[in-house]
């Protein structure tokens, strides 16, 4: 007889909200977006953009040069909030994920000079989790 497994706590949150998530870590400081596509990685490491909304898309603004570019939010499902190790160090990142479970980007924690997660942006990040935390079955 096979042993039914428990239900673990996961924090998604939908995609409706992914608007008001990138306003608010625009103003948390230095992070890390990651963009992988046809194989390649793409890492833009600064503060998120501010951005306006336009033309059906959140128009990222760069103050000069910089990261910028055009979400469509409307393809934004859900975000998923990523917790764990990378190369043994503490991680957290929030996947921002589209209606197949394929990922559109990922926008990590940053990091001091010391190379230690930003202790304000990991308070944020883990009150926001305990928000949307909630049970699923992985069986």
């Amino acid at each position: 007889m096979q042993q039914e497994q428990a239900a673990t706590p996961v924090s998604i949150m939908p995609g409706q909200n992914a608007q008001q998530l990138l306003e608010q870590i625009s103003d948390w400081g230095s992070m890390t977006t990651i963009i992988i596509h046809g194989g390649s990685v793409f890492e833009f490491t600064g503060a998120f953009p501010k951005a306006t909304v336009a033309e059906g898309f959140y128009n990222l603004k760069a103050d000069g040069n910089g990261f910028h570019g055009h979400l469509n939010l409307q393809k934004i499902e859900r975000i998923s909030f990523q917790a764990k190790p990378h190369r043994g160090r503490e991680s957290y990142a929030f996947v921002f994920e589209d209606a197949n479970d394929e990922v559109i980007f990922k926008v990590f924690l940053g990091r001091d000079e010391q190379g230690e997660l930003i202790a304000s942006q990991r308070e944020k990040f883990f009150q926001l989790m305990q928000q949307y935390q909630g049970p699923v079955n992985l069986s």
